[in-house]
């Protein structure tokens, strides 16, 4: 597998309000929730110097897009951050990942806004998205 970039990188927050508090007022990050989405108290940029997306992601909804549930189970270690990894083939990844041992939380799709992704965990808690994201490539 050829990883282009990190497509996104994602602190979990169990506190929104304390957390976008801290990442908006005290780092100064132009954080911002996305227009017409589902509500949430999402916010991110794509415009911090360095990083294709950065976000704070509740984790309640961090657990319906990972397991369809607003409460994280607890077969699974409490994340703290995701990250995202492009590829071209997320398909083909996915397989690679699958062949090598580990264990998908859950398979290739299509998120509603238009992003490509399978999501696995590591032992540490770490959500890893292997990804396609449209809009963040320049080809």
């Amino acid at each position: 597998m050829e990883i282009r970039f990190i497509a996104g990188f994602a602190a979990i927050s169990t506190d929104s309000t304390r957390d976008n508090d801290f990442y908006v007022n005290a780092l100064g990050l132009p954080l911002q929730a996305p227009e017409g989405g589902p509500e949430s108290d999402y916010v991110f940029s794509d415009d911090i110097a360095g990083a294709k997306h950065f976000g704070v992601w509740p984790l309640s909804d961090a657990a319906q897009s990972c397991f369809g549930t607003a409460t994280w189970p607890t077969t699974h270690p409490v994340p703290h951050a995701t990250i995202e990894f492009e590829v071209d083939d997320v398909a083909g990844a996915v397989a690679e990942l699958v062949e090598s041992g580990h264990e998908l939380i859950h398979d290739t799709r299509t998120e509603p806004w238009g992003q490509v992704i399978a999501r696995l965990q590591r032992p540490d808690g770490l959500l890893v998205g292997i990804s396609f994201t449209p809009w963040l490539r320049d080809d």
